[in-house]
């Protein structure tokens, strides 16, 4: 397989050199498809396939609520976490959640070419950061994008002398434009904030940012 993979960089860096020239993006996205290939591969030898009817991540993904666009944040959401499943040890396995004591998952209305879930990791007691997923027809996680996470400031922190403090914000449209922003509650107003969009390669592309 390595030995694969190697040609197939080959090919695609004479393909670069020679004729049409690649941009960047177009380089990029080839390569990341032969490490996307390798990956699978690698799963294969585990046990894992992904283009057959018993593949983990698509009996895991079927078995989820779907979460109703539009959808932003609000606290009692993040407390709450309404409708998510947890993650079954398999799955936290494949998407490398070696970090989270206790996951849980939720799918969104599938769009175009991509299929999309947030993960709820709970990366301090009791509380978790959101990361949007997308993955591939094969179910293969492609990219992922963070949501929410968790400030691990002591609120005492925020007693200094010009020290604001900031909310973290997230919405999601129904036709999936991803807003982050960190607010400010003594300025009522954002300090940062970026939109994002995703590509026909399922990944989230940064479309604006803006920073105070």
């Amino acid at each position: 397989m390595r030995q694969m993979v190697g040609l197939m960089m080959a090919v695609l860096l004479m393909t670069a050199c020679g004729g049409r020239r690649m941009s960047p993006e177009e380089l990029q996205h080839k390569l990341d498809s032969v490490k996307a290939l390798e990956a699978k591969e690698k799963l294969a030898l585990q046990g894992v396939n992904l283009e057959s009817s018993d593949n983990l991540m698509k009996l895991f993904y079927d078995s989820l609520e779907i979460q109703p666009l539009p959808l932003s944040y609000n606290e009692d959401y993040i407390r709450l976490l309404p409708s998510y499943k947890p993650v079954t040890d398999d799955i936290v396995a494949y998407m490398n959640l070696v970090e989270c004591r206790h996951p849980k998952a939720i799918a969104l209305p599938e769009t175009i070419g991509a299929k999309l879930i947030i993960i709820a990791a709970d990366e301090t007691d009791g509380q978790y950061s959101l990361w949007l997923y997308s993955l591939d027809d094969d179910y293969f996680p492609v990219d992922k994008l963070c949501l929410f996470s968790v400030d691990e400031r002591e609120p005492e922190e925020y007693t200094e002398i010009n020290q604001e403090e900031f909310l973290q914000y997230f919405s999601i449209t129904s036709d999936y434009m991803i807003r982050l922003m960190d607010y400010s509650k003594e300025g009522y107003q954002a300090r940062l904030e970026e939109v994002y969009e995703i590509d026909a390669s399922r990944k989230f592309i940064l479309r604006t940012s803006r920073e105070e």
